[in-house]
């Protein structure tokens, strides 16, 4: 509906969509095919690095529990000279469990020390599937900066920008490389995911944005509206109907447009009061 009403409206000024920008959600490209036909359309890449983040987490996680299936089971009691073996392999294997659990953000982390990069190759011995996902394995890097250099090559960076085919062929790349992997090749299904492909439209494409920040956390202007607006369907039950949505979106306009007289009015006022102080 709400596309069907923007479309007239550009219709009426003569205007076109050129490219859209949205999460990853399933609902938005059949709406936008319908309505707008064949356009560009961008998955924020913001929305895409956090399922990516979510899914390592995840994989470390399993990865921890697998860890806690395998510890021994100890006989209760005080441990025998018999089980003295069992007990040092549980002790260690719940030293590797704590570590994984309190470092567990320098899997995601996006850039490490010299100290963070020591830690993380501590607690990964013996676990190959986590070290390729942080850490440089022979003369590959790490899985996780190879995804974060994707986006990182369509900015200027003192080097030249990187086009979209580059990027989806060392995209394959990466994938060819963690499809061996079983425990990553299931919890990292991001990576395998169109909506990865469509992330990196914004290379090919200069004017079309990356992110989707600019509506969702921007701090002035309509985007500001956005966020009260989305804040207030969180606290405010009754604003779930389209009449109590559109009232409270007139009502919004109207505020964004007395912006610039009640800021000039509050200024005067805390002037004024500021002048009084001095005086007394």
């Amino acid at each position: 509906m709400f596309f069907q009403h923007f479309q007239a409206e550009l219709a009426k000024r003569n205007l076109k969509v050129v490219g859209v920008t949205t999460d990853g959600s399933t609902l938005y490209p059949s709406a936008i095919a319908q309505v707008f036909g064949v356009g560009i359309h961008q998955v924020c890449e913001f929305h895409v690095l956090k399922e990516l983040n979510k899914a390592i987490l995840s994989a470390v996680a399993k990865v921890r529990k697998t860890l806690i299936q395998s510890k021994p089971k100890l006989p209760r009691g005080r441990p025998s000279n018999a089980n003295h073996k069992m007990v040092l392999k549980s002790k260690r294997l719940q030293i590797k469990i704590e570590d994984l659990f309190t470092h567990r953000y320098l899997f995601v982390e996006r850039e490490l020390t010299s100290t963070q990069q020591h830690i993380l190759h501590r607690i990964t011995r013996g676990l190959p599937q986590l070290r390729a996902l942080r850490t440089k394995v022979a003369r590959c890097g790490a899985i996780t900066d190879e995804i974060y250099k994707l986006f990182e090559s369509g900015r200027s960076r003192g080097h030249r920008r990187c086009r979209m085919d580059t990027a989806l062929a060392k995209l394959s790349k990466l994938r060819h490389r963690v499809r061996p992997f079983k425990t990553l090749n299931t919890a990292l299904k991001v990576i395998f995911s169109p909506n990865l492909e469509k992330a990196l439209t914004f290379l090919d494409d200069k004017a079309l944005p990356a992110t989707s920040n600019a509506v969702e956390r921007g701090k002035s202007g309509p985007s500001r509206g956005h966020r009260r607006f989305r804040k207030m369907q969180q606290s405010i039950y009754s604003v779930r109907t389209k009449e109590s949505i559109d009232a409270r979106l007139a009502l919004d306009l109207q505020r964004e447009d007395q912006a610039i007289g009640r800021n000039t009015t509050n200024a005067t006022l805390h002037l004024d009061r500021s002048n009084r102080r001095n005086h007394s």
